[in-house]
């Protein structure tokens, strides 16, 4: 698209804040997060193609990190858009101080994270909702089974995922016996696990069996 156009001769489905709507914010580029924060171009640019510019021009770090005369002196921001972005950064510091998003990468992580199951006297299957990054979304318990035994339907694991756009699972359980080995069937439901996921097009990235001194890696173990 040229310099000329504006966001409202692109596709509805394209433009920011129907992306926004209809995806949620963690679907968009950051330059159309920016775009949706700008609201309007200038002559010759669009939001999008405006936020693509301070984007370029700043860095993506820099542009957090920028005071308001740097931004005022920026073409085509002006002291109240500005402020407006000032106001954004500002706010999701201020929210995002001293919290601590997951990654989780490794099936170490997951057992890390898993303290609170690992001593427990029945099956705990938990779900973790993972984003693009691997980053955490959210996180359940979906079910609390016996001693040795929890039934897991993929439903439960997957309609939250659809439902929090999740782009990838991780699931894990706990074995109260202290013994490592996949029962037969752990492994029958990680084999439903990942053929629901592939029909949703939500990876299951890994299953960990976890315990108190150890944890066991279906991915590392070859078994998915």
């Amino acid at each position: 698209m040229n310099g000329a156009g504006t966001i409202q001769d692109m596709p509805r489905v394209e433009r920011p804040r129907e992306k926004i709507m209809r995806y949620g914010p963690e679907k968009l580029a950051e330059e159309e997060l920016l775009a949706v924060l700008l609201r309007t171009g200038l002559k010759g640019k669009n939001a999008l193609e405006l936020a693509g510019d301070l984007l370029r021009r700043f860095g993506h770090a820099d542009l957090a990190k920028a005071g308001f005369a740097e931004l005022k002196a920026a073409h085509g921001l002006g002291p109240a858009r500005a402020c407006e972005i000032l106001a954004a950064f500002e706010l999701g510091r201020r929210y995002l101080h001293g919290k601590k998003a997951g990654i989780y990468l490794k099936p170490r992580d997951i057992w890390e994270e898993l303290r609170d199951i690992r001593d427990q006297k029945k099956e705990h299957f938990v779900v973790f909702y993972l984003d693009t990054r691997n980053q955490e979304i959210k996180r359940d318990i979906v079910s609390i089974g016996t001693l040795n035994y929890n039934l897991v339907h993929p439903r439960e694991v997957f309609e939250p995922a659809v439902k929090n756009l999740a782009a990838s699972v991780i699931v894990a359980h706990n074995h109260p016996s202290g013994c490592l080995e996949p029962s037969d069937e752990d492994l029958s439901l990680t084999k439903r696990l990942a053929q629901g996921g592939k029909l949703l097009g939500i990876e299951l990235l890994d299953h960990v069996i976890v315990t108190r001194e150890g944890f066991m890696s279906f991915k590392q173990k070859g078994l998915l």
